[in-house]
């Protein structure tokens, strides 16, 4: 079977910034607080008129450019959200339609924090069976809508913003530029992070995620890296779910990726589920703090105690 590759990434995020400073008039909180306990500093909030297909179709619209790609090649759009609003038009096809699409398949994949590798799994797993040549991969939320602005353990947590990648058929012969996935949950833990109600809200067992990620998910990541025949010390860079500073730099610590850049977008943009990924992959790219073919693990991890990883080669 041919594999796939990233041939470019974009990102997006909305002009608003809102900072730790600006939360303390909000609630009972503090820039220290915050600052010890998840690292964040500032996050980017959109506004009631930019719902998330618009994030969406600001950072694909960047990473077609980059890839030199007309959005009529695209044959496959996946788009990773948790937060859209309506069940139908889904994200996908109201980002094809903003696009101007004639008519590619379309999907979206709710895997909350883990949404966009596990989109970039399967746009790589169609692009092996056959059924895409060229696939628009996306990870898109606006966590403002679904916070709770009264309660400081999670308000303070949240960002808005958007990533995207452009997933193309290897040559014939080439080597894959995506690894195989490692993925899985524990669906009985599931609980720890939800997303539920009329209106929907975000709540966390914080501390039952925290000891789940800091003892279950380096060995898991580990195993990614297994799967796509590096040592972790062959990594370039680590790009892991952006939630916390406190468990984004043990884990990579415990992973033994000693030579790679570790990516801490958490900080400017907080946690911005299933973007932050996309977002922070597409930042080091622009900054120029990976090269086109350095190995680089993607990993997702959070909502529903799931998790994807995959080592890819940067475009």
């Amino acid at each position: 079977m041919i594999g796939s590759r990233i041939v470019a990434v974009g990102h997006y995020q909305p002009a608003r910034v809102l900072t730790n400073e600006d939360l303390e008039g909000m609630v009972d909180t503090s820039d220290e607080w915050i600052t010890s306990r998840v690292g964040i500093r500032t996050r980017h909030i959109a506004g009631p008129d930019e719902p998330v297909d618009e994030l969406a179709a600001h950072a694909a619209a960047k990473a077609l450019a980059a890839a030199g790609r007309a959005p009529a090649e695209i044959d496959l759009v996946l788009v990773a959200t948790s937060t859209a609003i309506d069940r139908s038009p889904n994200m996908a096809a109201r980002v094809a339609a903003r696009l101007g699409m004639p008519g590619p398949a379309v999907m979206d994949i709710n895997v909350v924090c883990a949404g966009f590798t596990h989109a970039l799994a399967t746009a790589d797993h169609a692009v092996r069976a056959g059924g895409a040549s060229r696939v628009l991969v996306i990870g898109a939320d606006k966590m403002s809508d679904v916070a709770d602005w009264t309660d400081r353990t999670t308000c303070v947590l949240v960002g808005d913003g958007a990533g995207a990648a452009v997933v193309e058929a290897c040559a014939p012969g080439a080597e894959a530029g995506i690894g195989p996935v490692l993925w899985g949950s524990v669906p009985e833990m599931g609980h720890a992070v939800r997303i539920e109600g009329t209106p929907p809200r975000f709540a966390q067992e914080g501390q039952s995620v925290y000891r789940w990620a800091a003892t279950r998910l380096p060995v898991v990541a580990r195993q990614a890296c297994e799967k796509a025949g590096l040592a972790p010390e062959d990594l370039a860079a680590v790009v892991l779910h952006q939630a916390n500073l406190r468990i984004i730099e043990p884990l990579a610590r415990r992973l033994g990726a000693v030579n790679a850049v570790v990516a801490r977008d958490v900080t400017e943009s907080g946690n911005t589920s299933a973007a932050s990924i996309p977002l922070a992959f597409s930042k080091l790219v622009e900054q120029g703090s990976v090269t086109a073919g350095d190995p680089v693990l993607l990993f997702g991890f959070g909502g529903n105690l799931s998790y994807a990883g995959q080592v890819v080669r940067c475009p």
